[in-house]
């Protein structure tokens, strides 16, 4: 954004420009720019290549453009401002750096994307000013759309969108029966999968919503109901396009239903709610199109320049510190051992006997970056129940090397898996459900051990994350999932139970693992 707004200034009246105190300023803003995004190279690519490669967020290609023209539209009420160098924006930009700091040491790349981020705009406030900050307020609010955010709402809107389906079938008096995100008709059995959620729509419909609201209305109370609507229209669109391939398929065949619900999922979706949400907001639009985006001679006078004049020397020197402080402290933390054993192996367990991994469809947790991970099958001798364990063990985590988040564990997004359900679950543990095609249910037992603590939670494994990462200590972190399957109606806990029962304390199995006892 920062690069946007010198750009589009920088090209207006240049005369003008060059005589006036806004050349130095935006060389300073382009060279804290170029420097910011430098330092913290690894998450500029990482957003870059996310925005390229993950369809989810293709359309924030289109927002860096978008923030050069909304530049642009300001560009001449913004020469009408003084820039000055400001002291009090460091502020933000140490809230940035901080944030940036626990999303290093917790593992969070949204935490670290949004303080690279919000760096970038710290710059703008601390080397432009609080009165051109203003004129710029929406450009750098809209710029929060670059960050790849969304993908843990997935699960919730499949299930909003498996629930408004069962809504409009009985509407159409077709007969149904769901079970989680799992919906059966006299025609077939249907899964809402991730990409059936909606997630990719609905955050460019934010994006877009937020965009026309500033372009389009003055009225807040206009814009607010705009943005309802971009929220609300999506998620129902999504409900009826899910209740259409079912219905088709009553109708026809599923394999006709499915072709049909690629294509027009495909071409025709997205367009179709755009222009929707676009004819419901058109009569109400207020703003002409000559209407300057802001007013800078009321700026200038309600907002005037601090009378105290910062030194660009102290300003640069304190913004180079608070940036390099948390860079430099999370590499010496880095730099220490965390040594895990070179081999390991699945324990004996009393009473169970290793048999080959044989499951009824296909299903092996990920950990990605672990350094050692294994998987096998367990028989009881007596009852002939069979039990999976699954080991994953880190030396350390960090950048790709997560052992809990969105793609991580039990469930691997676009393995045919789905969650359905979560389930009590034993002490310091997790359970959920997860159904394939057949049906198939396994349910998964889930243990994360990590500086010293045994928890089903992932908001925990990341906290000691954090907490070992910014003051130090173990970091060996071992992951143990314990499931079974069945394709009955039968729960196969009481196997897992059984298991846990003879595996005695999970806890030691961990140390012993990441090579602790």
């Amino acid at each position: 954004m920062t690069s946007a707004a010198v750009d589009a200034v920088g090209s207006s009246q240049p005369d003008s420009v060059a005589a006036s105190p806004w050349s130095a300023h935006l060389k300073f803003l382009a060279l804290t720019t170029l420097a910011i995004l430098t330092i913290f190279w690894r998450d500029t690519v990482d957003i870059v290549r996310t925005w390229w490669t993950v369809s989810t967020y293709n359309h924030c290609l289109l927002i860096v453009p978008i923030l050069f023209w909304l530049v642009q539209q300001r560009q001449e009420e913004l020469i009408k401002l003084t820039p000055v160098f400001w002291l009090p924006g460091l502020f933000w930009i140490a809230i940035a750096s901080t944030g940036w700091l626990l999303g290093e040491a917790a593992g969070v790349a949204f935490a670290r994307h949004l303080g690279l981020l919000m760096m970038l705009q710290g710059a703008v406030l601390t080397l432009l000013g609080p009165t051109v900050a203003r004129g710029l307020v929406f450009p750098l609010g809209f710029s929060f759309f670059l960050v790849p955010f969304g993908e843990e709402f997935v699960p919730f809107l499949q299930m909003v969108t498996a629930k408004l389906s069962m809504v409009f079938l009985g509407w159409a008096n077709i007969p149904a029966y769901i079970d989680g995100i799992f919906i059966s008709t006299p025609t077939g059995y249907f899964r809402v999968a991730e990409a059936c959620s909606g997630i990719k729509f609905l955050i460019a419909m934010l994006a877009y919503g937020a965009l026309v609201s500033n372009v389009c209305f003055r009225s807040w109370k206009r814009r607010f109901l705009f943005m309802t609507a971009a929220v609300i229209v999506p998620v129902i669109a999504n409900g009826v396009r899910a209740f259409g391939t079912m219905y088709i398929a009553h109708h026809t065949t599923t394999d006709f239903a499915a072709g049909f619900d690629h294509i027009f999922y495909g071409w025709f979706f997205f367009a179709f709610v755009l222009i929707l949400v676009m004819a419901i907001g058109w009569p109400f639009f207020d703003r002409s199109i000559d209407d300057p985006m802001i007013d800078g001679e009321a700026l200038r006078q309600s907002h005037p320049s601090p009378r105290v004049v910062q030194k660009p020397a102290i300003i640069l020197a304190a913004m180079a510190a608070i940036i390099l402080l948390p860079v430099l402290w999370t590499s010496v933390l880095a730099a220490q051992e965390s040594p895990v054993p070179d081999k390991i192996a699945l324990p004996d367990v009393t009473g169970w006997e290793r048999v080959d991994y044989q499951p009824l469809y296909p299903w092996e947790p990920k950990f990605d970056g672990a350094s050692h991970q294994l998987l096998g099958r367990y028989r009881n001798r007596a009852t002939g129940e069979q039990v999976d364990l699954a080991v994953a063990v880190y030396d350390r985590q960090g950048e790709g090397r997560e052992m809990v988040g969105y793609g991580q564990g039990e469930l691997v997004p676009d393995s045919g898996w789905s969650r359905n359900r979560m389930l009590d679950a034993p002490d310091r543990a997790a359970a959920v459900e997860l159904m394939a095609p057949g049906p198939v249910v396994r349910e998964v037992v889930s243990f994360y051990s990590i500086g010293g603590k045994l928890t089903g939670s992932g908001s925990v494994v990341k906290l000691e994350t954090l907490k070992n990462n910014i003051f130090g200590g173990p970091q060996q972190a071992v992951a143990i999932l314990i499931s079974a399957e069945t394709s009955r109606g039968t729960t196969p806990l009481k196997a897992i139970d059984s298991f846990l029962s003879d595996l005695g304390p999970v806890d030691k199995l961990a140390d012993a693992m990441a090579g602790l006892r």
